[in-house]
């Protein structure tokens, strides 16, 4: 297995880039590619495994850029050698913190969609009481219609089986009550669809149920995933630094920090987002991982053991074959 690393994506790129990479590399058998600028990648690598190697392109697609004017007009960043990498079968997945619109560009230009999906999804992966849990879409998609919001869930239940390990996994479809006449029309055309689906629906979710309830997938559009996203990650830091302010206050305090520290890194690991890796982008033809713009070295790491699970698990067959189910065609057929 083979998986190609765009060395030049993201704040910290190329050095916590490389970096995360050759710890995956030493800790998988498999081999890393990266690629990237070779002047600028070189002297963070010190001694390059037989494992690792590196492939040169000149160009990089900077965050403010728009996606898929900047694939055409740059064949040579680094996002796209990478994406081509996978698509000529040189590759079996690609991982990338850099423009999340700029890999998803590169992915439906070199990879394509699976051909039964219609909007590929980003699915994150979120701490949970019980387990950890899936949301989808996480910000592909912003306007969704409800079939959209059903294939959503197929994917998001084909990828939780098969890489996460959880048989017959809730669906849960957040809305702002749990009652099935709640929401908008999105959500409650989507919620009729997905009884007739073939996933295991739970029903409406609320966001305080997010980490604590029953469902193992959240499925939402983009935007409201994206925004749910993004508050869970300002909260994580808020009580954070309440916590460090909290045991600073005095010598008691500061014993009792102590004490506890073991537990404190315990439960620091567990809502640690960089622990969960990157974001595969379901409904594309190959694995194409997103990661987090500010991701270091661990989280890039962690970002290529999501991508050699997938790999490993055969997941893009998996998913073809549940998206291909009766009952999800038929429904989803009657909405297009």
């Amino acid at each position: 297995m083979i998986i190609a690393i765009d060395a030049m994506g993201g704040d910290y790129a190329p050095e916590e880039i490389v970096g995360g990479a050759l710890a995956a590399a030493r800790e998988l058998d498999c081999s890393i590619i990266l690629v990237g600028d070779r002047e600028q990648v070189i002297p963070y690598v010190s001694d390059l495994p037989d494992n690792v190697s590196i492939v040169h392109c000149s160009q990089v697609i900077d965050m403010g850029e728009k996606p898929a004017a900047a694939i055409r007009k740059k064949p040579d960043a680094s996002i796209c050698v990478a994406t081509k990498l996978v698509r000529d079968g040189k590759a079996s997945a690609v991982v990338s913190a850099g423009s999340t619109g700029a890999q998803m560009a590169a992915a439906l230009f070199f990879l394509g969609r699976v051909p039964e999906v219609h909007r590929p999804a980003i699915a994150a992966t979120l701490p949970g009481i019980a387990g950890p849990k899936l949301l989808i879409d996480a910000g592909a998609n912003v306007d969704c219609r409800p079939e959209n919001l059903v294939e959503f869930a197929v994917m998001g239940s084909s990828y939780v089986e098969t890489v996460m390990g959880i048989k017959e996994p809730l669906v849960g479809l957040l809305n702002i009550g749990q009652e099935e006449s709640k929401g908008n029309s999105l959500t409650t055309e989507t919620f009729n669809l997905l009884k007739k689906s073939g996933v295991n629906f739970f029903g409406n979710i609320e966001a305080r149920d997010v980490f604590t309830g029953d469902a193992d997938i959240i499925v939402c559009d983009g935007f409201v995933g994206n925004a749910l996203l993004k508050f869970g990650e300002g909260l994580v830091d808020l009580l954070n630094g309440f916590l460090r302010d909290y045991i600073g206050k005095s010598g008691i305090t500061k014993l009792g920090g102590l004490c506890l520290r073991s537990a404190f890194k315990d439960l620091k690991k567990k809502m640690d987002w960089e622990e969960f890796g990157g974001a595969p982008l379901l409904g594309v033809k190959k694995i194409s991982i997103v990661c987090h713009g500010s991701s270091k070295g661990n989280a890039v790491k962690s970002a290529v053991k999501v991508a050699y699970k997938c790999v490993n698990n055969n997941f893009i067959q998996h998913m073809s074959h549940s998206i291909k189910e009766e009952k999800v065609a038929q429904c989803t057929q009657e909405r297009l």
